[in-house]
């Protein structure tokens, strides 16, 4: 049997295998600790590769009560983008100032007059209602959020990031102005993304975690390449992968989601929304269907004329409203009066698709009556039952063009409703109501487990993060 080699100790070339051996396993644990150390950050030539060292932002939120999905950091902007925008209230619409309707953190005056007082009982819910604006989403949602006991003024702690820029109000400003120029729209939109995309916790995951909510119309974002009407927010590239919360959404953009218009009722309290809906639901219904509206003339085949018609051809099963001049937004009582006493009430598009009439509507306890699925059942997922079992549980749909060629009437198809059916669809609205409205409360929110319709745009917000995080990391 051959001897063993043995190296000799005294001999240093026979040490030479050892060291390298050592040397070797020292490559490969050093190799292996970076790997560990940069395995979620981007590669070198990505866009985000200078911010690997942005912590990973946690999936919940930790011991905040009612947080678990995680928590939510809004951006201190510069105050171009939104408190200056605010200070130039009188100046954002054409036909009147809009200060009133802005005060009060985005809900406007408290609604007061004979016909709120002979309406809105019981009386303690008085304080519940505001002159609010259809277009004062953006700041009704920041102020929200700002106060919301998900948020966190750690963006480590952050699962998702607001960036609570009035886009609506930058954009709104120069729609009417007749010397305004595309490049004028869309200055500010411009200048946001700007600085958004110096943001750190931006770059990190090119944006796939970061909202923002937008309170006017699609096409006021949308303008056409040929020019025209609008800014192009929301065909700028560098908000690509940016949820958009908006009141109304493109049914073909995967980024935007539906949320409701604001209406004039923000209640503070769980008892506050309950005695609502009892009222509600108490009220005698001695109208078959209502409307309110201001017919557009200019336009051939107007389909609110046509609905008008069909009111007047109902006689007292029918109440109409006109809302011509801005009086159904300067005195949303004579609209909430008018659905109080209906149990449906007729939802054409509006300028565009949706209209704040609809949620009108339904916080009155009516049942809306749709003749485009764009108004709602391709809108608003996160907030009403869709698909075409579930339609019929809170709303009615006739098709228009049958109503154009006199095959059916409103009445024929209202009318023929039975009662039980009428009650037990006006019941599933009612439930409805807290999801629908912006409440007026503080951190701890309504209470008792009610959630209004910004605790189900941060719910729905952080399902969406969780969803895409795998994305964005690859």
């Amino acid at each position: 049997m051959a001897a063993m080699y043995r190296p000799d100790p005294a001999n240093p070339a026979a040490r030479r295998p050892r060291l390298a051996v050592i040397l070797l396993v020292a490559f490969f644990a050093l190799q292996l600790l970076v790997f560990l150390a940069f395995r979620g950050a981007p590669s070198p030539g990505a866009p985000g590769s200078a911010v690997a060292h942005v912590p990973e932002s946690p999936g919940r939120g930790g011991d905040d009560s009612g947080c678990a999905g995680g928590l939510v950091y809004v951006y201190d902007l510069p105050p171009v983008f939104n408190e200056d925008l605010l200070s130039m209230c009188d100046k954002l619409a054409p036909q009147y100032s809009l200060c009133p309707y802005l005060a009060n953190d985005g809900l406007g005056f408290p609604a007061k007059g004979a016909n709120l007082s002979e309406f809105l009982l019981p009386a303690e819910l008085v304080g519940s209602w505001y002159s609010s604006d259809q277009f004062a989403l953006e700041h009704i949602v920041h102020r929200r959020l700002l106060s919301h006991r998900c948020r966190t003024a750690d963006p480590g702690r952050a699962t998702a990031f607001f960036v609570p820029f009035y886009a609506g109000l930058a954009v709104g400003r120069h729609l009417w102005a007749a010397n305004a120029t595309d490049a004028d729209r869309d200055r500010d939109c411009v200048a946001l993304l700007s600085w958004l995309h110096a943001q750190p916790y931006y770059k990190r995951s090119h944006g796939w975690d970061h909202f923002i909510a937008l309170g006017r119309i699609r096409g006021d974002f949308r303008r056409s390449p040929d020019g025209g009407w609008g800014g192009s927010f929301l065909l700028m590239p560098g908000l690509a992968n940016t949820t958009r919360l908006v009141i109304e959404r493109d049914p073909w953009d995967a980024m935007d989601v539906g949320i409701p218009y604001p209406t004039s009722f923000h209640p503070r309290t769980a008892a506050g929304v309950r005695a609502w809906q009892q009222y509600a639901l108490s009220r005698p219904r001695p109208t078959l269907f209502a409307f309110a509206g201001a017919p557009r003339s200019a336009i051939k085949g107007d389909f609110r004329a046509l609905l008008l018609e069909e009111c007047q051809a109902a006689g007292e099963g029918c109440g109409a409203l006109d809302c011509g001049e801005g009086k159904c937004i300067k005195q949303n009582e004579l609209v909430m009066q008018l659905f109080l006493g209906a149990r449906f009430c007729l939802q054409p598009r509006g300028d565009s698709f949706t209209r704040r009439s609809l949620f009108d509507c339904m916080v009155a306890g009516a049942v809306p009556v749709l003749f485009w699925r764009r108004s709602a059942y391709r809108q608003y997922g996160w907030y009403v039952p869709v698909g075409n079992d579930h339609e019929g549980e809170w709303s009615v749909f006739i098709d228009r063009d049958e109503l154009r060629a006199r095959n059916v009437s409103i009445r024929g198809v209202l009318g023929a409703i039975p009662e039980a059916k009428v009650q037990q669809m006006r019941k599933r609205v009612v439930e409805m109501i807290p999801n629908l409205v912006y409440s007026a409360a503080g951190k701890e929110g309504l209470g008792d487990g009610m959630k209004d319709a910004v605790d189900v745009m941060i719910d729905g917000m952080l399902r969406r993060v969780a969803e895409q995080r795998r994305s964005w990391r690859l």
